[in-house]
């Protein structure tokens, strides 16, 4: 273990913060700042390799399967992060993105020592959702060598499913059990190992990256407009308002007269505003353009 440590990148001392407890909050904050800056250009050089993902998660979700996250610790709960945001954001059932950590629900709260350890467990979370070849799981590890997320990556692939790494070591164990390998260089941690801060914040950014960029690929947008937003509480209302407002240019009372006749959807609230369709021809015109509401919108225009 102590071999393994002294050639991650993550375990590495960074240079720039060697005095850390000698600094004042404002120098150690300004520390932090200044490496975290450093994120998102190593996601940079890792966008071929996320768009090889999203490709592969587009064509599962077109079949009706999954994308499924699979980590431990922290990775594992940005994965469970994700996943959760996408039924509200998007309108997509809970089933369609899922997030698996080691040691179960429990271990989002409090770690459940031990269990990333064990590669059996990966195989057996991933059996008990009847894990399938075409869904595609993403597995999450930091430090790249979690045993936990390397048995499910291996389970994955043994069934014919499409496989993907994130971690911030490039060239790590896991990147040797995926088809794709997403790996950001973000280098040492402000605080030797906590690979919550800037590879936690990396991983962070590439979990957005590929599910918004997927369900955007598959209808979920009209221009930068989330038109599938899901108005389940007083906030997510008020923003679906806006959004029909913003996409057709009406005013609020409007707005709220298309949402109530289309049972507060604001995808076929806006269609029905901007071409006059009734609900029920307006779903079947979705239906037809799969769910793209430009489509829908430029079908009834011609």
């Amino acid at each position: 273990m102590l071999k393994q440590l002294d050639h991650m990148v993550s375990e590495e001392r960074n240079a720039q913060t060697m005095g850390l407890d000698l600094m004042s909050a404002k120098d150690v904050l300004a520390k932090i700042n200044a490496e975290d800056k450093l994120v998102p250009l190593a996601v940079e050089k890792c966008l071929p390799e996320i768009e090889q993902a999203v490709e592969h998660v587009v064509t599962a979700f077109k079949k009706g399967a999954r994308l499924i996250y699979i980590g431990a610790g922290t990775s594992g709960r940005l994965g469970i992060l994700d996943a959760v945001e996408c039924p509200p954001t998007f309108s997509v059932p809970s089933e369609q993105v899922v997030g698996l950590i080691a040691g179960g629900h429990q271990a989002i709260c409090k770690a459940v020592e031990g269990a990333e350890d064990n590669e059996l467990l990966g195989v057996n979370d991933l059996k008990a959702i009847n894990f399938c070849k075409d869904d595609v799981l993403v597995g999450i590890a930091a430090s790249g060598r979690t045993p936990y997320v390397i048995g499910a990556l291996d389970y994955a692939r043994d069934v014919g499913s499409a496989t993907v790494a994130v971690t911030c070591n490039p060239g790590s164990e896991i990147t040797k059990h995926a088809d794709i390998s997403i790996a950001p260089l973000v280098g040492p941690e402000v605080l030797t190992g906590s690979t919550r801060l800037k590879s936690g914040t990396a991983q962070k950014l590439v979990l957005n990256m590929i599910t918004t960029t997927s369900m955007i690929r598959c209808g979920k947008s009209y221009g930068n407009l989330m038109v599938d937003v899901n108005a389940s509480n007083e906030k997510l209302y008020a923003r679906a308002i806006r959004i029909v407002m913003q996409a057709t240019d009406c005013n609020e009372a409007t707005a709220k007269q298309a949402l109530e006749l289309t049972d507060y959807q604001a995808k076929l609230a806006i269609l029905h505003i901007l071409t006059g369709v009734e609900p029920t021809h307006g779903k079947a015109l979705l239906e037809t353009h799969q769910g793209f509401l430009r489509a829908a919108v430029e079908s009834c225009q011609k």
